[in-house]
């Protein structure tokens, strides 16, 4: 009987693991953006985002000692078979790529 629970905890995990992926890379038609592209490249390559939302300031470390603040951004894509591209940006680089199914 423990085995059977167990195997269905697994199982479960597994489903949930599937629901939100992260990637370094997302297809745009026929091309591909990948983290470290600019804004620029992103738009150029995927035209306009679905929804795009501001969410603050960070400060990341600057040349030399300093500290520099840069806007963070979330840019939505899709959907595209029911997946929808949620790209990160970090200033004016891409800094993360989720995947996610919304159902």
């Amino acid at each position: 009987m423990m085995i059977g629970k167990t195997f269905l905890l697994v199982v479960g995990l597994l489903a949930c693991a599937q629901v939100s992926q992260a990637a370094s890379t997302a297809r745009c038609g026929r091309s591909i953006v990948s983290t470290g592209d600019s804004a620029f490249e992103v738009s150029r390559k995927c035209g306009a985002p679905v929804a795009k939302s501001n969410q603050g300031i960070q400060r990341i470390p600057g040349q030399g000692r300093g500290f520099t603040e840069v806007p963070v951004e979330e840019w939505v894509y899709g959907p595209d078979n029911g997946m929808y591209q949620y790209l990160k940006f970090q200033g004016d680089r891409l800094i993360r790529i989720e995947s996610r199914r919304n159902n």
